[in-house]
């Protein structure tokens, strides 16, 4: 199983940061295709630190993700929230819970 964690610092406003995040899950959650692509995204205690996690079973799965019209949009607008300075860092997962 892949990972995936971006991190960045985001100020601005959060009803507007917050729509696009549930836009993208909801995004996710209505297509099948993608059912074995999990995410999640939190807000750190700092309050501008966002940190979103990616979950997926095979290279398929992301390139169907990553070949929708909802992904490009998202990910433009995580690169708008970053001001382009976020980190990314990919990741093999070796071991888990059961759970999803």
């Amino acid at each position: 199983m892949r990972s995936i964690t971006i991190t960045y610092q985001y100020d601005g406003d959060e009803l507007v940061w917050q729509q696009a995040i549930d836009g993208f899950v909801n995004a996710l959650d209505a297509d099948p295709d993608a059912a074995r692509f999990s995410y999640q995204v939190a807000v750190a205690d700092d309050g501008v630190t966002r940190i979103h996690w990616g979950r997926w079973d095979t290279p398929e799965t992301l390139e169907h993700v990553h070949a929708q019209a909802y992904f490009k949009t998202f990910a433009a607008k995580v690169t708008e929230f970053s001001g382009g300075a976020r980190n990314v860092t990919g990741a093999d997962i070796k071991t888990r819970t059961a759970n999803w």
